[in-house]
């Protein structure tokens, strides 16, 4: 069996449904990225995973032993980096050799050695990040979910925390991330789209956008003139601000009668490649205008 198989999960909270009929599959040396806006289901999905939270529906296979590292804070902040991880250790019933040898290599691997008797509400958030992920890896399991681990994250702790994720990948980890980075969705083998609860599409990164048909537009311009021309135009499925230009998404097929519209208002356009952001808010687009 694969490492994770989630086979048609479905939550609500009251009357708003929080996810409906998942589905997905993570294999071991597999990082799979569950990418979406706040709101989306991704805390959801796995916490119904990680047996959290029960599902209404659907069930959950797991190959191996879990570790989880939520979204909130959920270290002891006046516990000590060395005090936290020990902590773990009797929570996960190690036993102090592998307790010693795993808790130096941890401290190694993310550079918190040095700061083992600093109290865990005095860290840095990326350090923080950096313990948390520690202690959810201290028994090493088998199986990693990651509930937006690089949020408030400096750019150096975000990319010495997927240095880290890669480390244990290539033990033969299964690792889902929740991210709303969208540029992070390139760094996994493969990527789920989730939207209003709904898993929308999902693949390779790179089969994702070889796959999008959709042209992209930069274009040059007003802002405020321009947002107000691509309001409500059913062949822009999506435009997002990209420093002094606005990127726009138009429907396939209809790219010459926008230039033309666009450049009549007095805008520069030019040809774009598409992004995974693209490809994503195009998506979300047709599944919110579908009936």
């Amino acid at each position: 069996m694969s490492a994770i198989e989630a086979t048609h999960l479905r939550r609500r909270f009251g009357e708003r449904v929080a996810v409906r009929d998942v589905t997905l599959r993570v294999e071991a040396g597999e990082i799979y990225g569950l990418i979406g806006p706040d709101g989306a289901g991704k805390t959801t999905t796995l916490r119904m995973i990680a047996d959290l939270l029960e599902p209404e529906a659907g069930e959950v296979r797991l190959d191996g032993a879990l570790g989880y590292m939520p979204q909130q804070y959920s270290l002891y902040g006046d516990l000590s980096v060395a005090e936290n991880l020990a902590f773990f250790r009797e929570m996960y019933g190690l036993s102090r050799d592998a307790f010693r040898a795993r808790r130096d290599r941890l401290l190694a691997l993310t550079r918190l050695a040095a700061f083992r008797d600093r109290r865990a509400q005095a860290l840095s958030g990326g350090m923080y990040k950096k313990l948390a992920l520690a202690c959810a890896l201290l028994h090493e399991p088998k199986v990693l979910l990651l509930d937006e681990p690089t949020t408030g994250v400096d750019p150096v702790s975000r990319r010495e925390l997927w240095d880290l994720l890669h480390e244990f990948l290539a033990e033969g980890m299964a690792i889902v991330i929740a991210t709303p980075y969208m540029d992070e969705a390139a760094r996994c083998h493969r990527a789920g789209m989730l939207d209003r609860g709904v898993l929308l599409v999902e693949g390779a990164p790179s089969e994702l956008l070889a796959a999008f048909r959709h042209p992209v537009l930069a274009v040059r311009g007003d802002r405020d003139a321009l947002e107000d021309l691509l309001a409500g135009d059913e062949d822009v499925l999506a435009y997002t601000p990209a420093g002094a230009r606005l990127r726009i998404v138009v429907r396939d097929g209809r790219e010459r009668d926008d230039v033309a519209r666009l450049e009549r208002a007095g805008a520069r356009t030019e040809p774009a490649m598409a992004s995974f952001e693209d490809v994503f808010l195009a998506r979300m687009r047709d599944a919110r205008s579908a009936p």
